[in-house]
């Protein structure tokens, strides 16, 4: 009786996971009347970022522009980026919880509604401090872009499948922060005013809102709605960012893409100005984010084999070399832009093996609460990001030694915190596709 019922459970878990494999869950399928295939689902997922990762981009080769138009000194420019950043994770903490109890469609739509008018409304801001307000304003209602797309994949998948997911989600992600210097520069040279690439954001928004209402189903199973309740929503919350198995890759991550934030800062300041690139800056830096591409889509092909801890522990031993070099080279007096662009590009290769997979090991414990724990994760690695990097990007000084030094310190760290989740043990063996709390 005991093997029959054994073979049923099987059975059931495998009829399970076919149902995810070819399209939606049944009830979200029923109840929206939708499919959407994996590829469009990567697709639409990593666009989405993308909107808020164009949001941040576009911008950086119109600072020095926007500096002059509203006369602002040094690095003060840098805010415009910063301010959205830690707003945005400020407001990731609220879309996951309405998501999880009224579906993860109705949220994305007023995140891009909010993303779409407030681009305008920058776009017509009226002084600095106007702008700041305005893309502080805009970074926080938006924030369901950026919290959701890890809860509607987790609601398909788990485990190292949704590394592999995920790390294709940011290969298609990536591409935008690659060009979207380049579009921002485009839009400059050819309307001549900066507000013009407001604009563009919120044609972009325009575009993924029509997307998202046409192609995607309610992915958000009925019986894994949540009410709005705030105890529970805080415990969720809680439980998301302080299991001990999760929390350390939660903080790692943080770290090492607060040290990428600060790179970003900085960035225009540092390639096109101190270094001299000039107008080559746009190009470099699609260089760095391209080679960050190229690592993620390598990672999904090698984590199902390897597992997510393998292939990231591995990653992050290199980061940390790589990071050591940043540091001995940046403090050389006659550092250069052909020492600092391939090393820049090789550490952000190592976070494409490195992003992807700490967030699907710490999002793999919470299937049931997805958009909470997504939204939860999201504020402290967005928050923490956010600070570090606009710390790093304000104590620019002209060289590279800032940014270096951040990098190595946030490294090591978030060896010991990743050590610290994994009981001092690394490099575990692949995880199953599903498994739950």
């Amino acid at each position: 009786m005991q093997t029959g019922t054994n073979f049923a459970n099987r059975r059931l878990v495998q009829v399970r996971r076919d149902q995810l494999s070819a399209g939606e869950r049944p009830a979200a399928k029923a109840a929206q009347g939708k499919t959407i295939g994996e590829r469009e689902l990567i697709w639409m997922m990593a666009l989405l970022m993308a909107c808020n990762a164009f949001g941040i981009d576009a911008i950086l080769p119109a600072l020095d522009s926007l500096a002059q138009s509203f006369a602002i000194p040094g690095n003060d420019r840098q805010f415009v980026v910063g301010i959205y950043l830690l707003a945005g994770g400020l407001g990731t903490l609220i879309p996951g919880a309405f998501a999880d109890r009224y579906g993860r469609r109705p949220v994305l739509f007023v995140a891009l509604g909010c993303y779409i008018l407030l681009s305008l409304a920058c776009a017509a801001a009226a002084s600095f401090d106007q702008l700041l307000v305005l893309r502080a304003v805009q970074g926080f209602f938006a924030a369901g872009i950026i919290a959701l797309p890890p809860a509607i994949i987790r609601d398909r998948v788990g485990g190292d499948r949704m590394a592999r997911l995920m790390s294709l989600i940011f290969v298609i992600f990536l591409l935008v922060p690659a060009v979207a210097p380049s579009i921002g520069q485009g839009v400059l040279l050819l309307f001549g005013d900066w507000r013009w690439i407001f604009a563009s954001m919120a044609v972009l928004g325009s575009a993924m809102t029509a997307w998202v209402y046409f192609r995607l189903p309610e992915t958000l199973h009925e019986e894994d709605r949540q009410e709005i309740v705030v105890s529970n929503i805080a415990r969720n919350m809680v439980r998301a960012v302080s299991l001990r198995k999760t929390i350390g890759y939660t903080l790692a991550s943080s770290l090492v893409f607060g040290a990428l934030f600060g790179f970003i800062n900085s960035s225009q300041q540092l390639i096109g100005e101190a270094f001299g690139a000039g107008d080559m800056f746009p190009l470099l830096f699609a260089l760095c984010a391209g080679c960050m591409a190229i690592a993620n889509w390598t990672n999904s092909r090698i984590v199902e084999k390897f597992g997510a801890r393998r292939v990231s522990h591995t990653a992050l031993f290199l980061f940390i070399v790589v990071a050591g070099l940043q540091y001995w080279f940046a403090h050389q007096p006659d550092e250069d832009l052909w020492t600092f662009v391939p090393l820049m590009a090789a550490n952000m290769s190592l976070l494409g093996f490195i992003g992807a997979n700490f967030g699907s090991i710490a999002m793999q414990p919470f299937k049931h609460i997805a958009g909470a724990a997504s939204s939860a994760q999201s504020f402290l690695r967005m928050t923490t990001g956010a600070l570090l990097g606009a710390t790093i990007g304000y104590a620019y000084d002209g060289s590279a030694r800032p940014l270096a030094t951040a990098l190595l310190v946030a490294a090591l760290t978030s060896l010991a915190f990743v050590l610290y989740s994994e009981g001092g043990r690394l490099f575990g063996p692949p995880e199953p596709d599903d498994e739950d709390d």
